[in-house]
């Protein structure tokens, strides 16, 4: 091969015109505009900066029934899966075919023009489709050093003299048997190697991508420096099937890689699944014969366990009988990270075990929440300033505490009481606590929180940073209304507050809190010692 692999259709795509960008500049201000989350400013951008080359917008509804029928865009070339941009907001509903459309990231910068051909509903999700002029990437503050476009990661390779690269595409860290194959699929397919984290990702939104570039920092080191590249994809995240790979390989392909690692990564549930799975399944043959129709060899990562006798790596299926073999799942492998338990030299690198501690710390290093919830005069307020102070008196970690009463004065003191105020004031309390776990503090939060789906997006926001601890104060009614010292269950029966929670509006019961406690006949000293017991066993204190 004398020259690196033509861009998939034949020419790279590139959407922003810099002779255009500054009339587009202008023009945006007399646009309507949409303000596009970072997973579609992924999408944006993977389509100007031509990966998805030769597409040059979003798709149609009918162009996209096209695709998942056929495969085929509207001159023939095949296509895997609909690109079109998705949006939640209510002005989406007033666009019409013709209008142009400044998208815009949510600080305003505006990133391209759309020029809108068809848009549709599907449930509460609007798709657009139509041509794009690109103005701007969107902007990346974070890892500038290691992020190229395909046209400058094609320069990249063309002035290291590469002509076959193989691309290693990868969501999560790399440990030593990912390291090992694609070592040794490099070298008997004399090609180079392409480190391609999938990191879109967004500062604010999306901060887990930041661990997995550093994972790959520390690993990049490992490899030969003259046969090996590290860039950033900007990819958003999707699905991990047989149309999902295929995308990948035309990614691959216009980046300049001729050759795509498939496979090798764990799976949310901590079971492997491996390349070589993928392809040993009924589309097998199918999914690989179009990849090379494609122009990309798969290449599957198959099933790997380190071999005690030899100190090595090696297929399952070529392991000598008898032989003493190790192996780790993921399930057990986070088990042990989150316990600070030690990880065998043979699984991974201590550089890169040092990097995914600090990612993810043992429990009691971690940030965490606890969430008190339950009626007016059940004692939470009481419990949880009795909670924070105790586990001040421990200290290691920031306390705060987030108490309803608290919260309205100074956060919430605008809203009132009616069903979507207390949503708002509880998703704050939320958004609050998510931060100070976020950033390894202990958040202690007291309010009513009377809707189950509201406490379970609090959950879903907090859990995603760090821990989460739900405590139902399951105080019956009875009980709270005879410590009422405001005398507010008296006026809410005689209907002098409207919508309160117990009375005239209701409480949604906590389906599975971790931890419930009845504060009649219970003192606060055993209640706060309760809740303690349980972040010990949880793990979150020693």
């Amino acid at each position: 091969m004398d020259h690196l692999i033509a861009p998939y259709g034949g020419t790279l795509v590139n959407l922003i015109d810099p002779e255009r960008v500054e009339a587009l500049k202008q023009e945006a201000f007399s646009l309507p505009s949409l303000d596009i989350a970072w997973e579609q400013q992924c999408e944006l951008e993977m389509l100007m900066n031509g990966a998805y080359s030769p597409l040059t917008g979003y798709m149609t509804r009918a162009q996209c029934e096209q695709v998942r029928s056929t495969h085929k865009l509207d001159d023939g070339t095949f296509w895997p899966v609909p690109i079109t941009l998705t949006s939640k907001a209510k002005q989406a509903a007033d666009f019409k075919p013709g209008d142009r459309i400044a998208l815009r990231d949510g600080e305003g910068f505006m990133l391209a023009v759309l020029t809108l051909s068809d848009s549709w509903q599907e449930a509460d999700v609007w798709h657009l489709g139509g041509a794009i002029e690109g103005a701007a990437l969107p902007p990346h503050p974070d890892f500038v050093a290691w992020r190229h476009t395909p046209a400058e990661l094609r320069a990249v390779f063309a002035k290291r003299g590469w002509r076959r690269v193989a691309a290693w595409q990868a969501r999560q860290p790399m440990h030593r048997a990912q390291f090992e194959f694609c070592l040794k699929c490099a070298v008997e397919n004399e090609a180079n190697l392409l480190l391609h984290p999938l990191a879109g990702g967004d500062i604010t939104e999306a901060p887990a991508y930041f661990g997995l570039v550093r994972s790959f920092l520390a690993i990049h080191e490992r490899f030969p420096a003259a046969t090996t590249q590290l860039s950033i994809l900007p990819a958003p995240p999707r699905k991990n099937g047989p149309a999902e790979w295929l995308l990948r390989t035309i990614v691959a392909r216009n980046y300049g890689c001729s050759l795509l690692i498939a496979g090798g990564e764990h799976e949310p549930v901590g079971a492997r699944r491996r390349g070589q799975d993928m392809l040993d399944a009924e589309s097998a043959t199918s999914l690989a014969e179009q990849a090379g129709q494609l122009g990309v060899r798969l290449v599957a990562y198959p099933r790997m366990v380190y071999v005690e006798d030899r100190a090595e790596y090696m297929q399952e299926a070529e392991v000598p009988e008898g032989a003493r073999i190790s192996t780790l799942t993921g399930e057990e492998f986070h088990r042990r990270m989150r316990a600070g338990l030690k990880i065998p030299a043979w699984y991974s690198f201590p550089e890169l075990i040092d990097e995914l501690a600090r990612q993810e710390p043992p429990r009691d290093q971690q940030g965490f929440t606890v969430f008190f919830t339950g009626l007016s005069g059940a004692g939470k307020s009481t419990i949880a300033r009795a909670l924070a102070a105790r586990l001040m008196e421990m200290g290691g970690r920031s306390v705060t505490l987030l108490d309803g009463d608290i919260v309205r004065r100074n956060l919430s003191s605008e809203l009132g009481f009616n069903k979507a105020h207390r949503d708002i004031n509880v998703r704050r309390i939320g958004f609050v606590a998510s931060e100070i776990t976020k950033n390894r503090g202990i958040a202690v939060c007291a309010p009513i929180a009377p809707y189950r789906q509201t406490r379970r997006d609090v959950r879903a926001m907090i859990e995603a940073v760090g821990g989460f601890v739900e405590i139902h104060v399951a105080t019956p009614i009875e009980t709270c209304e005879s410590r009422d010292r405001k005398g507010l269950y008296a006026k809410a029966r005689a209907g002098l507050i409207p919508e309160f929670t117990g009375v005239s509006d209701p409480y949604e019961i906590p389906e599975n809190p971790e931890l419930s406690i009845d504060t009649t006949g219970l003192g606060i000293d055993e209640a706060v010692q309760r809740v303690l017991l349980k972040l010990e066993y949880e793990g979150y204190l020693r």
